[in-house]
């Protein structure tokens, strides 16, 4: 059986400006699924951002989009490690992102986040299972 894939798609203003500030992340896109109007940024094997300009958007929907300033959704995405957290979160920094919290630590999870040119929230982490609570 084949597994489902994901593909989590996200209106952006600019689409180079968005395909430029998730390569200095370390993200790849699909060629294949690339034109003006989007292009689809490489999660992992199974997973997707489409990155889709307004008006190509908005044509799936009928829906207003959230004004500037409101959140429609926050994008988890884990690492490896710590480390790997705060590398993320640094190069969203360096390339133009907004860092909207201080890092949190619970001991099981480490978390921090940035949001991108358009406002989108990613909150990336790191979870240890081996640590989680068992009561």
């Amino acid at each position: 059986m084949t597994r489902p894939q994901i593909y989590v798609n996200l209106p952006v203003e600019d689409l180079d400006r968005s395909v430029r500030f998730f390569t200095a992340l370390g993200f790849r896109f699909n060629p294949q699924f690339t034109d003006e109007n989007a292009t689809a940024m490489i999660i992992g094997d199974d997973s997707f951002v489409m990155l889709l300009v307004k008006p190509f958007f908005q044509s799936f929907t009928k829906l207003p989009l959230p004004p500037p300033g409101h959140v429609g959704a926050i994008i988890a995405l884990s690492q490896p490690d710590r480390a790997a957290v705060d590398a993320i979160v640094a190069k969203a920094r360096a390339a133009g992102g907004t860092v909207t919290a201080e890092p949190v630590d619970h001991g099981f999870m480490y978390q921090h986040g940035f949001a991108d040119p358009d406002d989108h929230l990613w909150e990336v982490m790191h979870m240890d299972m081996a640590a989680f609570p068992t009561e």
